[in-house]
């Protein structure tokens, strides 16, 4: 028996010494969770239930030089409710009210929200959805209703919001204006404008802290933000809406007629460089019918220019005094051999004997190649570096990503041969992008001057410039005033009696220069081979305000008019027509100052007035609507635009009674 008992005091004290080191070892993890890997889990836990979520700043608008709207970023807002946050007087007192306005805004029967915030209320829903793809103006409005104008805390509204990007013009401009997004993996890419000028565009992010509810949802802790979102600025494009409607449609009217693969045109200011149009379209499929904005061919398609390259030649030949434009070559039948391959003319038994001038005129390759041919063959680094000092041999360095890179052969490397510089006088061995060819026309247009496209003037914060971007020259000089008022001259033949004689109108003048050139006429055969046309110039040609250029790709040869004149020329003399047969008269008006002046005074006067103070609709007459849009918006208007430019309409008068959430129609000039 007292063995018996010996060996139970054995367990005995076996357990409780048992218990004993399990209870050292459950003090020493709770100390050291406390004391050494507290940190972390308080940290561990603060993050699976409370985490901080970014909200997107909203970026900066792109406007067009005319004030029109070409991207925005419009906020959509989601509304939800968390049904066990308000406290239960609050819930009773309100639920009514609540269901009432929802159903007063949102469409459905008083008695539908009712029943869902009630069954949300039983079954502790936290995550109710209300409504979605609210308007600014709406989620303010939803906001002051009952119980939601208690807050996300005591209220239990709860809001969500995110941002879409639009383009108010449509597809038009759409691949110049580009983008800025992620991609399918998580990449962030971009084009155009919104890639380029991001930086001022997508502004700084905010945040907000977020706790985690039921069902892996989050909902706001409190009603303000940890930092609040900083606002991108706006980009002032140099694209004119007007201008830009005209391009596009004139070209898609082109494509179509001769079921074009793509093409593009350009217009551009002359004394600036303004890019004041840029039209991008082609087919996605060889068989479709229908163009889009894909590609930016006027800024990333190098390719031959063909004839368009001869005014090259007639600056070189001019301006190094090798001949005048008086000086006789004969054509020769239209047909000249260089070592075996031979340089045609596109008239069958070429021109006979005419001068430089007029072998430019009829855009004969014969007569071309032959001045060139003959007054450098000794020295052909002497053409090339004339080429060079144009900047035709690097990129405009213009602010885009994929500028296509121009080739000009260079004597002596692996490329040159010994008919590489009669093919360069007539445009071929060589390549270079739409929009070198026409900054290079643009200078003869401009008296020599030699300006960098520019598709950016302005970047602005509200009505503060924050960067304006200036006339940036790439030669002062291309050639002597002599040189140009000849090359004018010839291109103003080109158009009255020479191959753009379809072109000409006695109504209003231009100058400028066809272009044909064979494509792919080396592959496979021959079989490749297809027609880039192209033409480009400026007017009025005696005081140039425009340089344009058009170029059309794989037009449809069964007609055999698939020469520049025929193609890209119409769309070139439609602009032109269009631009200044179309466009609106100007008179003088006297004391425009003083009345510019007093309409801004009353802007800034309303400006700096709280909304509080403003008690009527303000005269809107005369601001642009970019202006006056803001301004009612501000007061709680809901506004709609019709037309571009400047306000000449309200659809309630100046010292109407001010009610807010009234619709305002602006009509502008």
């Amino acid at each position: 028996m007292a063995v018996e008992d010996k060996h139970i005091s054995y367990r005995i004290y076996l357990v409780a010494f048992s218990i004993f080191i399990m209870t050292i070892a459950i003090a020493f993890k709770l100390t050291k969770i406390q004391w050494s890997e507290g940190d972390y889990y308080r940290k561990l836990a603060k993050e699976r239930t409370v985490k901080n979520f970014v909200i997107p700043a909203n970026k900066g608008n792109i406007y067009s030089s005319d004030g029109s709207l070409l991207a925005t970023s419009i906020p959509n807002y989601n509304i939800r409710f968390d049904a066990v946050a308000p406290k239960s007087e609050n819930f009773e007192t309100n639920v009514k009210p609540l269901a009432d306005s929802l159903s007063k805004m949102l469409g459905k029967p008083s008695s539908f929200y009712h029943t869902q915030l009630r069954m949300a209320r039983a079954n502790k829903n936290r995550y109710l959805l209300i409504a979605r793809d609210l308007s600014y103006t709406e989620y303010i409005k939803i906001k002051g209703f009952p119980l939601f104008n208690l807050g996300a805390n005591k209220g239990g509204m709860i809001t969500e919001q995110e941002t879409v990007r639009e383009h108010p013009i449509g597809k038009i401009a759409e691949r110049t204006i580009g983008y800025d997004r992620i991609d399918e993996n998580g990449t962030r890419v971009g084009k155009g404008i919104e890639w380029s000028f991001r930086k001022y565009l997508n502004g700084k992010d905010g945040k907000v802290l977020k706790q985690k509810i039921a069902k892996g949802q989050w909902k706001p802790i409190r009603d303000v933000n940890e930092v609040d979102p900083q606002d991108g600025y706006d980009v002032i494009s140099t694209i004119d809406v007007y201008i830009q409607d005209i391009a596009h449609h004139a070209l898609l009217k082109q494509l179509k007629e001769f079921k074009a693969e793509h093409g593009c045109v350009v217009v551009m200011e002359t004394k600036t460089g303004r890019v004041k149009a840029i039209s991008n379209l082609g087919k996605l499929k060889e068989t479709d019918s229908t163009y889009f904005e894909t590609t930016n061919y006027a800024i990333a398609e190098s390719h031959e220019p063909g004839s368009t390259f001869k005014l090259v030649d007639m600056i070189a030949l001019l301006d190094d005094n090798k001949v005048d434009t008086s000086k006789v070559y004969d054509s020769k039948g239209g047909i000249i051999d260089y070592r075996g391959s031979k340089v045609r003319d596109s008239h069958e038994g070429g021109y006979g004997r005419i001068s430089l001038a007029r072998g430019f005129e009829v855009s004969s390759n014969t007569i071309m190649v032959q001045a060139v041919y003959e007054n450098y063959r000794n020295n052909p680094q002497q053409f090339v570096d004339r080429i060079d000092r144009m900047g035709l041999n690097k990129p405009l360095g213009l602010p885009f990503q994929g500028e296509g890179q121009p080739y000009i052969p260079q004597p002596g490397d692996k490329h040159w041969s010994a008919i590489s510089l009669p093919w360069m006088a007539f445009g071929y061995g060589v390549s270079v992008t739409p929009l070198q060819t026409l900054t290079l026309y643009n200078a003869v247009a401009n008296n020599g001057e030699m300006i960098k496209p520019q598709f950016v003037s302005e970047i602005k914060e509200w009505n503060k410039v924050i960067k304006t971007y200036n006339k940036e020259v790439i030669n002062p000089k291309i050639c002597s005033d002599e040189t140009i008022k000849k090359l004018k001259a010839v291109m103003q033949n080109v158009v009255k009696k020479g191959t753009g004689s379809k072109l000409y109108s006695k109504d209003f003048s231009m100058a400028g220069k066809t272009g044909t050139a064979q494509a792919n006429y080396g592959k496979n055969g021959g079989n490749d081979k297809h027609y880039i046309s192209s033409f480009v110039g400026f007017f009025p040609a005696e005081n140039p305000k425009y340089s344009c250029i058009v170029v059309v790709h794989k037009p449809n040869t069964s007609g055999n008019n698939y020469y520049g004149a025929d193609v890209a020329g119409p769309v070139f003399k439609r602009i032109a027509q269009k631009i200044f047969t179309d466009s609106p008269s100007t008179n003088e008006i006297k004391n425009l100052n003083k009345k510019i002046s007093k309409q801004e005074v009353a802007y800034d006067d309303y400006k700096i007035k709280s909304n509080a103070e403003i008690k009527v609709i303000p005269n809107l007459k005369g601001m642009s609507g970019m202006d006056a849009v803001a301004l009612l918006e501000n007061l709680k208007l809901k506004v709609k635009v019709i037309g571009i430019g400047k306000v000449k309409k309200q659809s309630i008068p100046a010292g109407a009674s001010l009610n807010k959430n009234q619709t305002i129609i602006l009509e502008l000039s």
